[in-house]
This record gives C-alpha cells, sequence and structure tokens, in this order.
C-alpha cells in the first residue's frame, strides 16, 4: 500500500520560476527580481548542469547579460532553490564579491566580502538561528569603502550596505552592541534599535506612512499558528493518493507564498510525479490557512517556501 511522507523542512527560496531546454544543461532567463523572463527582456541567466539527471547536488551557475559569471554553487534540488555548501559570488567586473556557505538554504559558517575595487571587506561567520531567515552574522574583521580597517577582531564600527540597505553602529566581540541606526529603500522604512550582551532589546521601525512598528526580534519566519506538526497532520490526514501503477513513487516538489494575512497562495509544482499526484499535493497545501505571517523589523512581509511530499510504490 503507498504511503505518504512529508519532509519536515521547509526552505526560504527566492522566487525564481524556469523555462524549457532540450539540452542536458537548463538555461533560464531572469529579471531583475531574479523571476523568469524571456530573452528578449533578462538581466541574468543561469546554467543548470545535468539537469535531466537525478542527483544528490546540482551545479547552479548564474550569469549576467554580459556573460560574465555572477554566482556559482550547488542546490539539492535541480531548479538551484536549495542551496548547499559553498556559494562563491562576482562583480560584473569579473572581481570576488563574496564567498558564504550555505547549510539547508541559509547562511552557515565563515564568509568573506570584497568591494568592487578588489578590496577586502568583511571576514566573519554566520550563527545558525533557527528564528531568523538567514541566521546571525558574527564579525571578526571589517574595512570601510576608504580600505580603512574599522573593525578588529570583533571590535569596532561596523557598516551593513547593500543596494538598497543601509545600517551602522557598533559590534563588540562580533555582534552588534548599542545604538543601531538604518534605512531600506526597497521596503520604504527606517529603523533604530538598541542591542545589549549580544543581543536585540528593542527597535522601531517607521515606515512611509509614518507609521512607526515596535519589535523585539528583527526577523520572524512565517510558521502555522497551531505549529509544523499540524501543518504535517494535515497533509497527511488530507491528502488522497490516486491511482497510480505499481512501483510509481517519488517526491513531489512544490514551493508556495504565504503572504501577508498567513495565507498561502500561488502554489507551484517544481518538480512532479504525475497520474494526479501533483494536482492533489496543490490542493491540499492551499487548504491550509493557519499560518502567521513573516515580519521584518515588525512590517508584515509575504515569503516564499518548499515543500517536497513524498509517495512511496506501492509493492
Amino acid at each position: 500500500m503507498k504511503g505518504l511522507f512529508i519532509s519536515l523542512l521547509f526552505l526560504l527560496v527566492p522566487k525564481v520560476c524556469f523555462s524549457q531546454s532540450a539540452s542536458i544543461d537548463r538555461k533560464v532567463y531572469l529579471d531583475s527580481t531574479w523571476s523568469e523572463t524571456t530573452s528578449e527582456n533578462y538581466k541574468y541567466y543561469r546554467i543548470v548542469k545535468d539537469y535531466y539527471s537525478e542527483k544528490d547536488l546540482y551545479v547552479i551557475n548564474d550569469y549576467y547579460k554580459s556573460g560574465v559569471l555572477q554566482m556559482e554553487g550547488t542546490s539539492k534540488t535541480k531548479d538551484g532553490n536549495s542551496k548547499e555548501g559553498e556559494f562563491t559570488f562576482y562583480y560584473e567586473n569579473g572581481y570576488k564579491k563574496a564567498v558564504t556557505h550555505y547549510v539547508k538554504s541559509s547562511p552557515n559558517g565563515k564568509c568573506a566580502e570584497w568591494y568592487e575595487n578588489g578590496n577586502k571587506k568583511l571576514e566573519g561567520e554566520y550563527i545558525e538561528d533557527e528564528k531568523t531567515f538567514f541566521g546571525t552574522l558574527k564579525v571578526v574583521q571589517f574595512w570601510n569603502s576608504k580600505n580603512e580597517q574599522t573593525v578588529i577582531d570583533g571590535n569596532g564600527d561596523y557598516e551593513e550596505v547593500s543596494e538598497f540597505f543601509f545600517a551602522s553602529g557598533k559590534v563588540k566581540e562580533g555582534y552588534k552592541d548599542g545604538l543601531w541606526q538604518g534605512s531600506d529603500q526597497k521596503m520604504g522604512y527606517t529603523f533604530s534599535e538598541n542591542y545589549e550582551n549580544q543581543k536585540l532589546i528593542s527597535g522601531v521601525s517607521v515606515d512611509s506612512d509614518k507609521v512607526s512598528r515596535n519589535y523585539k526580534v528583527v526577523e520572524i519566519r512565517p510558521v502555522p499558528k497551531k505549529g509544523y506538526e499540524d501543518f504535517y497532520k494535515h497533509v497527511s490526514k488530507k491528502f488522497k493518493i490516486p491511482n497510480m501503477p505499481k512501483g510509481v513513487g517519488g517526491k513531489i516538489f512544490l514551493k508556495f507564498i504565504v503572504d501577508k494575512e498567513g495565507q498561502i497562495i500561488n502554489p507551484e509544482i517544481i518538480k512532479g510525479i504525475g497520474y494526479g499526484a501533483d494536482e492533489e499535493a496543490l490542493r491540499v497545501v492551499s487548504s491550509y490557512t493557519n499560518f502567521a505571517p513573516g515580519e521584518i523589523r515588525g512590517i508584515k512581509v509575504r515569503c516564499t517556501f518548499s515543500l517536497p511530499i513524498a509517495i512511496q510504490p506501492m509493492e
């Protein structure tokens, strides 16, 4: 008799879709948000090595439109959304941008960063934290854009800078300490936070409508209100295994979004097994309506998850 097994691992993943390719490797055109687009409107493209082979790890290479390598690493799933192992990122001028180690799609372990001119920027380590999206960064050494080392052996002035985000403050023994202030232009908010003994004591964010929100955790993952066990039981109980030929089974990989209201929307099959099982997986997951939404600095956000469901073949 067939059985249903649900992997207990949820992975936060970027929203990326994939196009068809006739070659053994798969090429995907991506826009500036890393979503699938056409060959006429892409900014990046991705090559998945040996896409049509069954492997434990798939080699994933992303490229700028110019053909310069942007990222190289490995993924447990052939869509590239389950990072595992060391990833190296590059600027379009060819200089190395960052080296980060991933475990279960989250940064974990030693990391390093460089500026676009090749100067060293950061030496640090990501510490696993189940409550956050990306773990906690422990800063060991840091150089500012003027090539001045402002953090030495975990102590000094540190800046977090990306295309839309900026924050600055002090670190002590590698962790944020005292007053930190910053802004996120993409999400449209400013914030002020106080840290003590390696922990966030309090924070307040102010959005573009001047609405302020107090928080004590920077990032909160979406979670089932009654716990993950309730969600797993729901899928196991409601999943009606269709009639399939003897010996047919395998894993169904799907992804979905938990929106700002905690609803599951846009479920999509990444890899299916056919025979009606894929459609049933979409139906069952969509029918669960008891998630608490994710938050960043007190602001509710949409998050994308992937979920494998394993169908045991009939003997």
